[in-house]
């Protein structure tokens, strides 16, 4: 008999495949044949829904630019947040002036919820688009600072000394061995920092918005139209799958030399 040979990537997209097909057998028996079909409504009549979305319209649009809004609002505050992450925290974690100076301020701003800025960025931005940014900067911030700082700060002692006795100044060591060791830690910041800024960009939404992923569901509720809630909830893991993807394979990307980026 022929073997067939699978590589690690198609048997983690068959087995990918198979959990959600088990999970989706699973949602229609129960909502056919038990009394959960009373409370919401089976995958098909959600894909159906969802699928219809796409091609027609949910209020003013379809479900992609309804998407698109809630990922242009994602984008623009993580690349925010995510640059002055990763300068403060390689600020941080080579520099104990910069790291006396804003370790206070961070330590404080770090385990406050983006969620409890709301008010204040009302306040401070309007209820337009500044203030949902400003809400996903906040998001993004903190977990890239972090991982920036603890890369920055955990790099080799031992080959930095090296460098310093070779005549390398303080610029080229940190070119060349500071950064590069920060930068797999970093991405792993911003993979997290991305998941909390799809999150809170939904959480905005919620609250004022005419547009978006976040608006269908507040909108479907509003309405008691729990279809039009669980289209939205899977968009919203959808276009989250994605994202997480695309992060792991920019993190491949650049980081093929290094064994977290495999």
């Amino acid at each position: 008999m022929m073997k067939i040979r699978l590589s690690r990537g198609m048997i983690d997209v068959l087995s990918g495949a198979a959990s959600i097909g088990c999970f989706l057998l699973l949602w229609l028996a129960l909502t056919r044949h038990t009394g959960l079909g009373e409370l919401i409504p089976g995958p098909d009549v959600v894909l159906a829904a969802l699928f219809k979305g796409l091609f027609g319209k949910v209020g003013r649009h379809g479900i992609l630019v309804h998407a698109g809004y809630s990922l242009a609002r994602v984008l623009a505050g993580f690349a925010i947040g995510g640059a002055a992450g990763v300068v403060i925290g390689l600020s941080m974690g080579w520099s104990r002036f910069a790291e006396a100076v804003f370790q206070p301020l961070y330590r404080v701003v770090r385990p406050i919820p983006p969620i409890a800025w709301i008010p204040i960025s009302i306040i401070w931005f309007g209820l337009g688009e500044s203030a949902k940014v400003f809400l996903i900067f906040l998001a993004s911030f903190a977990n890239v600072t972090l991982n920036a700082w603890s890369g920055a700060r955990d790099a080799d002692r031992q080959l930095i000394g090296a460098a310093r006795m070779l005549g390398a100044n303080q610029r080229q060591i940190f070119l060349t061995i500071v950064l590069p060791s920060a930068v797999p830690q970093i991405f792993a910041g911003l993979q997290v920092a991305m998941s909390n800024s799809w999150a809170t960009v939904l959480a905005a939404e919620m609250v004022r918005s005419s547009e978006g992923l976040g608006w269908m569901i507040v909108t479907g509720m509003s309405n008691n139209d729990i279809v039009q809630i669980l289209s939205g909830i899977v968009a919203i893991g959808v276009v989250g799958f994605v994202l997480s993807v695309a992060m792991r394979k920019a993190e491949a990307l650049l980081c093929r030399w290094n064994h977290g980026g495999r």
